[in-house]
């Protein structure tokens, strides 16, 4: 039931520049062909046959992005396979993790830190830069903090944390708006000088229990690595499945 709640979050998360190929809703982001941005996800239970699976890549070669896709495998099992007779080759397969707001454990805090939601211009784009910073994205852009701009207008939040001797933002994440009561927690990042600090813990727990004022009964991520998950375990999110994360590179 929840994996069914996680794809319905994702295809509603791709925003109204969705597009549907066959059985999958495709999210491409026009200005940025970073991996995240750009993705397929199945239909609950959808068995593609290899005519749909050659629709889907000749879709995203048309919009010049890797064919690839971000789902819980569990609740369309009978994807995977397809994908893999056509070429694609799993990226990862990450841990998903859940927490409910109320479940959220106390961390330590850093009391040289504040943490705080932000949806000013100045505010997003600092957020931006340590995102990109930490992710090793190329410098913030104006799309980058327009992509705030619309997690924000759908009902998503957005926090830092902040140096409180000098105003600087170290820390950020973001939660984005509830489907069924299910949103992700995504885009922890904390600057390389101030990592090893439990900021990160931090601003998951934050955000978990913020979302709980916008609707959010549950909250899921996918850590990258088991460093993070051990993170994210301190909050109290706890494992229920996988996410699986597939494409297929580009012709030679």
């Amino acid at each position: 039931m929840f994996n069914a709640a996680v794809h319905a979050y994702l295809r509603a998360a791709a925003g109204e520049g969705a597009a549907r190929c066959g059985p999958f809703v495709m999210r491409i982001d026009e200005h940025d062909d970073a991996p995240p941005f750009n993705y397929a996800v199945p239909d609950d239970g959808a068995a593609p046959g290899d005519a749909e699976v050659a629709a889907l890549v000749e879709a995203f070669r048309e919009r010049e992005r890797v064919p690839r896709l971000e789902y819980v495998p569990q609740a369309a099992p009978l994807v995977e396979g397809a994908l893999l007779a056509a070429g694609f080759r799993a990226e990862g397969r990450f841990p998903l993790l859940v927490c409910r707001p109320g479940g959220v454990t106390d961390v330590p805090a850093d009391p040289a830190i504040g943490l705080g939601l932000v949806s000013a211009g100045p505010d997003l784009w600092e957020v931006a830069r340590v995102m990109n910073a930490a992710f090793d994205a190329p410098e913030a852009t104006e799309h980058d903090v327009a992509r705030f701009r619309r997690l924000l207008d759908r009902g998503g939040l957005v926090a830092a944390a902040v140096e409180t001797a000098t105003g600087e933002v170290v820390g950020a994440g973001q939660i984005g708006a509830p489907c069924e009561g299910v949103a992700e927690v995504a885009g922890i990042a904390v600057r390389a000088s101030h990592r090893r600090r439990g900021i990160a813990a931090a601003l998951t727990a934050f955000l978990t229990r913020a979302g709980g004022g916008t609707g959010v009964s549950t909250a899921f991520l996918t850590p990258a690595d088991d460093a993070a998950a051990r993170v994210y375990a301190r909050v109290g999110y706890r494992k229920t499945g996988e996410a699986l994360h597939i494409s297929l590179g580009r012709p030679a």
